[in-house]
């Protein structure tokens, strides 16, 4: 974390060091020397339900947009060395924070993995369990423990971690996320901004949200032989109850989730999400959709009511809130 000195303030301390020995000068003015304690000593923090203790990490690497975004709307770009964006991921130029993301190193656009960190010579690494972290791809918090490497975890990725779950609404797994890493980086205060900023703008799509029966929305990932969509541990539950829907599969207690056209179609959606990839956009969905014999006769698709939300909108990350103002936006302009 830098620290800055008024003019005046340097002013006095450039007087002292003519009176002044060196070392008394430093230990009296210089922010940079508390700086360097604030970094070696150690905070605990719940990386999911495990408490663990982290020095403020200097060469920091993001998996994914939503990853790099939480650091650079904390002022964190100083401490990012890097990120690793698989080609689902939008390009980061459409990012609010593109000017950071060109800042710092492109490390990999494949998946993330032990290497890629190590030869990083990374100190910190912050992905989702089950995502950027995984067994089957030989990286998780606990080999990177072993390593020295110290990891922290995506709250809303936490309701099914082994031996530390934690299960929180994904709204307030973004607001946690941001209030820890504000602490393991010792920028609490900007953490506390930010995130009243966020809860600010989502109490107001709130206050504006259709009354009556809310509208019964599907969030369609992809897929054409069953489809992938989203229950209500992933951020799109709560941009759909937020902007005033229901999203058909928020009964479900997984993420990103796979389930049969049979229950879409009994579900019958008035209106349908369609994540747009970067690598699979929107476009090749909503055309699969109106075509497709499960799904062409849905009350969404007869009406066209298509909504485009973007990757980085739809995964934890502080675009959520963009996202949801959109989404609501549209779900007040349909006619009921």
């Amino acid at each position: 974390m830098s620290m800055t000195r008024s003019p005046h303030s340097a002013r006095q301390c450039a007087a002292l060091g003519s009176v002044l020995s060196a070392a008394l000068l430093l230990s009296g003015c210089g922010a940079d020397v508390e700086t360097d304690a604030e970094a070696s000593a150690k905070v605990t923090v719940n990386r999911c339900g495990e408490p663990v203790e982290y020095t403020v990490p200097r060469r920091a690497v993001a998996y994914e947009g939503g990853s790099a975004d939480k650091l650079f709307s904390l002022g964190l770009v100083d401490h990012v060395h890097g990120y690793v964006m698989p080609p689902a991921n939008p390009p980061v130029t459409e990012s609010p924070w593109a000017a950071d993301y060109a800042k710092v190193k492109m490390l990999s656009d494949d998946l993330l993995n032990k290497e890629i960190v190590v030869e990083a010579k990374s100190d910190f690494v912050l992905a989702g369990w089950k995502s950027g972290f995984k067994d089957e791809r030989g990286i998780t918090p606990e080999i990177l423990d072993k390593l020295g490497i110290q990891s922290f975890m995506h709250g809303e990725s936490c309701y099914n971690y082994p031996g530390y779950p934690e299960k929180l609404t994904p709204f307030e797994a973004l607001y946690t996320d941001l209030e820890r890493l504000g602490r393991i980086f010792r920028v609490e205060k900007k953490a506390d901004e930010v995130v009243g900023g966020l809860k600010k703008r989502v109490e107001a799509v709130k206050a504006r949200a259709p009354q009556g029966d809310p509208l019964p929305v599907f969030l369609y990932d992809s897929g054409t032989d069953q489809p992938f969509t989203a229950g209500n541990q992933v951020p799109p539950d709560d941009i759909i109850k937020a902007a005033g829907g229901r999203n058909v599969f928020g009964d479900l207690d997984q993420r990103w989730t796979q389930v049969n056209w049979e229950a879409v179609a009994e579900a019958e959606p008035e209106v349908i999400i369609v994540l747009d990839y970067g690598d699979l956009p929107a476009r090749k969905k909503i055309d699969f959709l109106r075509t497709s014999p499960h799904t062409k006769g849905l009350p969404a698709v007869k009406k066209d009511n298509f909504f485009v939300l973007d990757y980085n909108e739809g995964i934890s990350g502080p675009r959520n809130i963009d996202g949801l103002e959109k989404f609501a936006t549209y779900l007040r302009g349909l006619r009921r």
